[in-house]
């Protein structure tokens, strides 16, 4: 079984030892992206903003696998606080089409922003 392994400049680099996607069986597993900028600077200062990029980072590495948000069957959600839950939910519509992912959200201990989601996404191309 080959596993490819997916990187784009596109999106914050990898902070360890992971890669921001790899490919197998034709999907895409995306690891969680946060609401930073290509050289890995947190941007957005409000909840939404920070969610909103989020989205657009994990859109930017299921593209470089061939894919897209549009074809996630799962997301993992991170969010420092269930008070944003409602909110989340709102911008989610924005970048999910039906039928919706499967997804788990979770409140974790972020350190310094609001927001994490890893996805799993077929591979279309």
């Amino acid at each position: 079984m080959d596993i490819k392994k997916i990187s784009t400049d596109q999106a914050p680099p990898p902070a360890g030892p992971y890669s921001q996607a790899v490919v197998v069986g034709g999907l895409a597993f995306l690891a969680g992206q946060g609401p930073f900028d290509e050289k890995g600077e947190r941007v957005g200062t409000s909840f939404g903003d920070q969610v909103r990029r989020t989205f657009e980072n994990l859109e930017t590495v299921a593209r470089a696998a061939g894919s897209s948000l549009h074809h996630a069957v799962r997301l993992g959600v991170y969010l420092r606080s269930l008070d944003d839950f409602a909110e989340f939910n709102e911008i989610a519509s924005e970048y999910l089409v039906e039928p919706f992912p499967a997804r788990t959200t979770i409140e974790a201990a972020l350190r310094g922003f609001d927001v994490e989601i890893d996805a799993v996404v077929a591979v279309t191309a």
